[in-house]
């Protein structure tokens, strides 16, 4: 219900924002459908014949390798083969895996989790220091804290995330002999629940330290940047002439307001924290969705390919509509203005 004063009617918060997002939602949609038909045109017209993996390198009979393109589909035309597709997809099926003679979903289920808990961990600590550096460069602007802040943003952010991986491992698992070099858990590891979870920890601080530090560095040089617009605000001078401490100025003030930019950089990376994880987890030999991308391609699986592409997409559109939520929910007038 609005409530009207005057000539005027007011619409509830709520409605508002239900509003805002069913119409994030609607416009995701057809997104989303049409980086499932780009992903799946640029797979099949890529270089390399699956059929090539499932008959073996030995010469095979003529009338066999047709027997196997009729018997996946792959003789088909392109448009038929992508009309299938989407009619599978709408199903929930992902389609079946050349290499691995397993359902894509379920091949892809097993590999999510050990993803998920590299990308969260190395996003955690990609927000908690990349912020707490920029505030601490804002703060000191000018003096040595701040340049060393930003010269370490810089290298940070210049250096690749499979070579730093590399002198990680050179450094930490070979030279100090300190954590373990790949893999996720022994080989003769037989924990289960929360103590499988514990054991994974020390396998889990080189790939994630390495995939967060280009972070780290783009986080910290935008909390920077936004702080500086706010720091000599009026009402970050009226909230020093109350009294208050220079941490609660800091945090509840100046940070809170430049949040915005922040939390748009951190939505809008996700995607690029997913495709760096493809190249950690090969580096470090981590069993998780990147290594699965990784094998698919030197293997040409289409069906595993396609169905990673469309996670991978559908994550960067849900990290990107979630993105737009935080930014309505931290700044109301955006509601009105999308």
């Amino acid at each position: 219900m609005c409530a009207c004063r005057g000539d005027a009617c007011v619409v509830p918060t709520s409605i508002t924002m239900t509003l805002y997002i069913l119409k994030r939602v609607a416009q995701a949609i057809p997104l989303l459908l049409g980086v499932v038909v780009f992903n799946f045109v640029l797979i099949q017209l890529a270089p390399g014949d699956p059929v090539t993996l499932l008959v073996g390198d030995y010469p095979a009979p003529e009338e066999y390798v047709r027997q196997v393109r009729a018997e996946y589909g792959l003789d088909r035309p392109l448009a038929e083969q992508l009309v299938l597709y989407l009619g599978q997809l709408a199903r929930g099926n992902l389609g079946y895996s050349y290499a691995n003679r397993m359902a894509v979903a379920e091949l892809i289920g097993k590999r999510i989790g050990p993803t998920l808990q590299l990308m969260i961990t190395a996003l955690v600590i990609a927000i908690i220091v990349g912020v707490s550096l920029g505030v601490i460069a804002a703060r000191g602007r000018g003096k040595i804290s701040d340049w060393i802040a930003q010269a370490g943003a810089l290298v940070g952010y210049s250096v690749p995330d499979f070579w730093l991986g590399q002198i990680l491992i050179i450094l930490f698992a070979v030279t100090l002999a300190w954590l373990p070099s790949q893999g996720m858990r022994s080989a003769r590891s037989v924990a289960t629940g929360f103590d499988a979870f514990l054991e994974t920890l020390p396998y889990l601080v080189l790939p994630a330290t390495a995939l967060s530090v280009r972070f780290i560095a783009l986080f910290s040089r935008i909390t920077r940047s936004a702080m500086l617009d706010i720091l000599h605000a009026d009402f970050v001078l009226g909230a020093r002439a109350k009294g208050l401490s220079e941490a609660r100025v800091l945090i509840a003030h100046v940070l809170r307001n430049a949040s915005l930019p922040i939390v748009t950089v951190i939505g809008y990376n996700v995607g690029l924290l997913i495709a760096g994880s493809a190249l950690i987890e090969t580096v470090f030999a981590w069993p998780g969705v990147g290594r699965l991308m990784f094998d698919s391609i030197t293997k040409r699986d289409y069906p595993v390919m396609t169905g990673i592409l469309l996670m991978v997409s559908g994550a960067v559109v849900l990290a990107n509509l979630l993105t737009d939520l935080a930014y309505a929910a931290l700044d109301p007038r955006v509601r009105y203005t999308r």
